[in-house]
């Protein structure tokens, strides 16, 4: 079964009440960094805006920023900390057109089979739900994601505990189905303790037998990047041949770990800066066409925030872009959906079984 892209319908503005909506208003910024009142913040959802009679869209979006006009009459998705003084900011806190706003949810909405029953079983999504088909349509994405699209992947330190976790992902890398990787200090530092010692957090990552001073492990690894300078200069200085950040070394596939309060060490790749680190995760998340979310609830929640539910593609075509979370927690995964990202595939299961599950259901393993 070949994957097949789903169409874009475009908002019809020769009807009203577009048609004679009026034009965008704005206002210019006068302090770095502080929105003007009554800004409009944007959505995931392809949104509009009226300029000069013409109904213009917002190429890149995210959630929570505002909209500035270009001279060029560009429009840029800007998060508020980053807006300038003399930003031209879009106005308007209603997005039905009243305002010269329109915000399109149902471009790549299908026709569904509908019942007239008042009452169904399993509506929601949850560890009896069943996700064959899910799988199944994943497969068919990745397979064309990896040719004609860019797959970013999200993950949280589960998969450095467990041996064929950490097998499944290096095959997927190693196969082109990974262009991207976010993550913490604790994958990098677990899957490259995984590579050196065959431990995380001192534990076998195939038997999880605790091993002598353990506890040490993860530590040193730390250590011993710290005093090569760089992950890839550790990869090269102890001859590492295996792993999740090994075979993204090896592969050339850029990888941005941010940081947190808790962090050992952390490695030298790691970014402290809270705010540095949302700006290099989004420099991938513009990258990407399919973004899959793993055991991480803080991380799948940020790259969730700045993941718009399409993309432009060069040639002008306007494409989804699909968001997948997956986590054993179904707070974690109904979190995603709660909070508005409605695009969201969410699949309720142990991740080092999903990510294995993928690498053969894809025959890489």
């Amino acid at each position: 079964m070949s994957f097949v892209m789903p169409k874009y319908r475009h908002p019809d503005f020769t009807q009203e009440p577009l048609r004679s909506a009026p034009d965008a208003k704005y206002e210019t910024v006068v302090k770095d960094g502080v929105a003007p009142e009554g800004y409009h913040s944007t959505s995931m959802y392809p949104e509009y805006f009226k300029l000069n009679g013409r109904w213009v869209l917002a190429e890149e979006s995210r959630m929570d920023s505002s909209v500035v006009l270009r001279d060029s009459g560009q429009l840029d998705v800007v998060e508020n900390r980053n807006l300038k003084v003399g930003d031209k900011v879009i106005l308007g806190r209603t997005e039905k057109g009243e305002e010269g706003v329109y915000m399109h949810c149902t471009g790549f909405q299908e026709e569904e089979c509908a019942l007239d029953d008042q009452f169904v079983f399993r509506q929601g999504r949850s560890r009896e739900t069943s996700f064959a088909r899910d799988y199944d349509k994943l497969f068919e994405l990745l397979r064309h994601e990896r040719d004609h699209g860019n797959i970013l992947w999200v993950m949280g330190p589960a998969f450095a505990f467990d041996a064929d976790a950490r097998r499944a992902m290096q095959s997927l890398v190693e196969n082109g189905y990974a262009h991207g990787l976010l993550a913490g200090n604790a994958l990098a530092t677990h899957d490259l303790e995984g590579s050196l010692l065959h431990t995380a957090l001192g534990q076998d990552i195939y038997t999880q037998r605790s091993q002598p001073n353990g506890h040490y492990h993860h530590l040193d690894v730390i250590n011993k990047v710290r005093r090569s300078g760089s992950i890839p200069a550790f990869i090269d200085e102890y001859s590492i041949d295996n792993g999740i950040i090994y075979s993204c070394v090896k592969k050339g596939v850029p990888f941005v770990l941010t940081g947190s309060i808790r962090d050992d060490g952390p490695l030298p790749e790691v970014i402290a800066d809270a705010y540095e680190g949302q700006t290099q995760m989004r420099r991938l998340v513009r990258k990407c066409t399919t973004i899959i979310c793993l055991a991480t609830m803080l991380h799948t929640i940020a790259a969730g925030n700045m993941t718009p539910s399409f993309r432009v593609m060069p040639d002008g075509e306007i494409r989804p872009l699909f968001l997948y979370a997956v986590d054993a927690d179904e707070f974690v995964v109904n979190k995603l959906v709660d909070r508005g990202s409605l695009s969201a595939t969410t699949i309720v299961g142990n991740v080092q079984d999903f990510i294995t599950l993928v690498a053969r259901g894809l025959g890489v393993m």
